[in-house]
């Protein structure tokens, strides 16, 4: 499968959830863990990767993250 990149990103979500995250107060462990119990297998790294853009994210996973950081999908992906 090919990945394209988006203005140099391979996510528009990153920023957001990493404002969202520490909105929260939680450590990139601490929501790589949440989304573990709900049947998203990912790491620490990974969301490291997510927030500054260096890694594709499906739809089921922004899904969850919206779900567990408490905003919408909408929001995630920069719609106000």
């Amino acid at each position: 499968m090919k990945i394209y990149d988006y203005n140099g990103k391979k996510n528009i979500c990153g920023d957001r959830v990493h404002e969202a995250r520490t909105r929260m107060r939680l450590t990139q462990s601490d929501l790589a863990a949440r989304l573990q119990v709900n049947g998203i297998i990912i790491e620490r790294d990974s969301i490291s990767r997510i927030e500054i853009g260096t890694r594709f994210v499906a739809d089921y996973e922004l899904f969850e993250l919206s779900n567990i950081l408490g905003v919408s999908v909408d929001w995630l992906l920069g719609k106000d």
